[in-house]
């Protein structure tokens, strides 16, 4: 979930024409769309973390070893790592050229890419080019923010969208070990990319057919090159036109320089992209500590490992109806604040993430880290990590609409920091896990998390009690409001 552009100048729905604007869209067309790219979000994450669940024929194809390292988790490593890094070069791009050639063009790279993952002779061809579609696919999962932000207007109107794109994202990357192993047990682990050339073969299709494009600045400058083109065809693009492109210093400053500048002064940046980045962490960590635990302490095959991973899901599915509740609240709050603007009621977000993260995401990680026990039924740590998962999804989706709520036009340079932290987490915090659940016991390598976790979930409680002191002091937030 990288770099978001859900913040968007305040736009009265009234001023604004009716005619080409995705705002004014009909809700039909826009739900069509989102439901659309949110699935593509969904299948993409499959790709991710389907192979989780097929270490050992991955390393014995390949001659490798996860004896001293967890070397098996290099293509996925290399998969977050893509997505961390790319987005941030193209998103800022098809924001200022168009949403639709650009994610049309990342889903047909993705879809390639799938190929030579699926055939690759070798191990690194297959990390190289997990990378490459990673990164493709952070475009698709991550540009999703900004499709949300460009025809649902109003923070109240995102609300429901982001909860399926949030949502969605997790349980695609979640529910990957379990498709992993449903595919290994019954075929070949090859089959694992051969199924997912079908579904995205299908879902291109749907794609090419549903997918519009939704920015309107783009649109408005193509109405009106097509205008001028048919008053006088010999007419240069107009000035406007072309003060609309972006330089490439500008470009840099926008996607390194001002997120890395809040991440180092903004502490609601810092903590909540520890905290998010955690949470994600913890998703992927996941695919290696279940394996770990469920084979040591009950003899389970990978694959019935792999399966264990639907009590995630469970827990995910759980905290989107949490979430649910949570947005219901928050137009509660507005309605009865309407003369207050959406930064100041930006800490209506945080209510449920409290409960969410200290009994959810800790609680749940200490219940599933001390009931990791060969004499306890396996059950219990299962139900730990569906209190995981919920804490995670209501977490996650929390501090993005906080912080598209607080920070609102430095919302999507606020955001590329808390993302760029949450696929880092993911590519490299589960490398750790193999060395950590083998010398500190199955119970302590997890504690260690919880305890990390329980400083954290702090951030979101602090907010809340003193959120207009905190925003009264940060220079980005003073400045951020629109006019």
């Amino acid at each position: 979930m990288l770099q978001n552009v859900l913040a968007e100048p305040k736009q009265e729905e009234n001023d604004l024409p009716a005619v080409g604007n995705p705002f004014n869209w009909a809700p039909s067309k826009k739900w069509i769309v989102t439901l659309t790219t949110c699935f593509v979000c969904f299948a993409v994450g499959l790709n991710a973390t389907g192979i989780a669940s097929a270490p050992t024929p991955i390393n014995e194809r390949f001659s490798i070893s996860d004896e001293h390292f967890p070397n098996s988790f290099w293509p996925i490593a290399s998969w977050t790592v893509g997505a961390a890094i790319v987005p941030m070069a193209v998103l800022p791009l098809m924001e200022e050229h168009g949403v639709y050639w650009g994610y049309v063009l990342s889903y047909t790279l993705f879809f390639i890419l799938v190929i030579p993952q699926a055939v690759a002779p070798n191990f690194a061809t297959l990390v190289a080019t997990r990378f490459f579609g990673g990164g493709a696919a952070g475009v698709l999962q991550n540009g999703m923010d900004g499709i949300i932000a460009d025809i649902w207007p109003g923070a109240v109107g995102r609300s429901l969208p982001v909860t399926i794109y949030v949502t969605g994202l997790l349980v695609g990357v979640t529910l990957g070990p379990v498709y992993g192993a449903v595919v290994v047990h019954n075929l070949y682990w090859r089959w694992i990319f051969y199924i997912q050339l079908i579904i995205y073969g299908v879902t291109f299709v749907v794609v090419l057919l549903v997918m519009r494009e939704t920015r309107w600045p783009v649109i408005q400058r193509k109405i009106q090159r097509n205008k001028s083109a048919k008053e006088a065809p010999s007419s240069v693009p107009n000035s406007e036109s072309q003060a609309a492109k972006t330089s490439p210093a500008r470009l840099l400053y926008d996607t390194v320089i001002l997120p890395a500048s809040l991440l180092c002064t903004e502490p609601v940046v810092f903590f909540f992209t520890l905290l998010s980045a955690l949470s994600y962490g913890v998703v992927f960590i996941s695919t290696q500590s279940v394996t770990q635990v469920f084979t040591t302490n009950y003899d389970f095959e990978e694959y019935q490992a792999g399966l264990v991973q639907a009590s995630l899901v469970i827990g995910e599915i759980l905290g989107f109806f949490a979430c649910l509740m949570q947005n219901a609240r928050y137009k509660h709050a507005t309605r009865s604040n309407p003369n207050r603007s959406e930064a100041e009621l930006s800490e209506v977000r945080l209510y449920l993430s409290i409960p969410a993260s200290f009994i959810g995401l800790t609680g749940g990680l200490f219940f599933y880290g001390w009931t990791s026990y060969p004499f306890l039924p396996w059950i219990l740590p299962a139900v730990g990590l569906a209190f995981i998962g919920f804490g995670v999804t209501v977490v996650m989706q929390a501090i993005m609409m906080y912080i598209t709520d607080a920070y609102a036009k430095y919302a999507a340079s606020a955001s590329a920091a808390v993302c760029f932290g949450e696929n880092m987490f993911a590519a490299f915090l589960p490398l750790a896990a193999q060395s950590m659940y083998t010398r500190l016991t199955f119970q302590w390598a997890t504690s260690i998390l919880a305890f990390i976790a329980l400083l954290l979930s702090f951030a979101p409680m602090v907010l809340v009690w003193k959120g207009p002191y905190i925003r009264a002091r940060s220079p980005f937030m003073r400045k951020a409001m629109y006019e």
